[in-house]
């Protein structure tokens, strides 16, 4: 709340959800805002008073407030520049090292999820269409959609992969009208016919990964 000191509005949550007095409350606000890197003396800012990096801290501050054992992470690194991102990933892998903090990490950047989390689950018009262990499906995709969000980063070290840029014809469809099929196969360059027609459920893809895809064999079949 922009309107609101940052102190206040993490007070706020302790004192709703926990048994603590107006003064304990603000002790346990100055101690998160210290874990994540803030001065508790800017527990009297406002919002506009800090830089997005800083925003972000606080927020996360927030969300720890009640000591939960799961911590979702919606875009937690967006619109922020590449070093203050590489910081509030380093602060969440500290305080899942430290507090035994299982995270839920939602992004479209694949190369932050394979440096962050264990298990990556890539979702397509509103379902999971392939699933298995973050560096695997990164470097070895068996979606095509899976394929074509890894394709879309440079090459490290290799310049003229930033001179071609990878891409997907047309536009996601609206989920109140998705095509009949496989929802991905209208922008899918591996589409065959039986695409339309046939609603593959995740399969097994590999050790501990899945993939929704008529390309992926069926248990004890051949792929299409």
């Amino acid at each position: 709340n922009p309107v609101q000191r940052i102190g206040n509005q993490i007070d706020e949550a302790i004192l709703l959800h926990g048994n603590h007095t107006p003064r304990a409350a603000r002790r346990r606000t100055e101690e998160l805002l210290d874990r994540v890197g803030i001065p508790a003396a800017r527990a009297r800012a406002f919002p506009p008073q800090l830089s997005g990096g800083q925003r972000q801290r606080v927020l996360i501050a927030l969300s720890l407030a009640c000591e939960p054992r799961l911590l979702i992470a919606d875009e937690p690194t967006t619109a922020l520049d590449v070093m203050v991102q590489a910081q509030v990933l380093d602060l969440l892998a500290e305080l899942q090292r430290d507090r035994g903090l299982a995270l839920l990490f939602i992004t479209h950047d694949l190369s932050v999820l394979t440096s962050t989390c264990q298990r990556l689950a890539v979702m397509y018009a509103g379902r999971i269409v392939e699933d298995g262990p973050a560096d695997h499906v990164f470097t070895d995709p068996q979606h095509p959609y899976s394929a074509a969000l890894a394709r879309a980063f440079p090459t490290i070290g290799d310049p003229s992969s930033r001179l071609k840029p990878a891409g997907l014809r047309g536009d996601p469809p609206n989920p109140a009208e998705l095509p009949t099929g496989c929802p991905f196969h209208p922008r899918c360059d591996r589409a065959i016919d039986a695409c339309a027609t046939t609603d593959v459920s995740l399969r097994p893809a590999g050790a501990q990964r899945h993939a929704a895809c008529v390309h992926v064999p069926e248990p004890g079949g051949v792929p299409a």
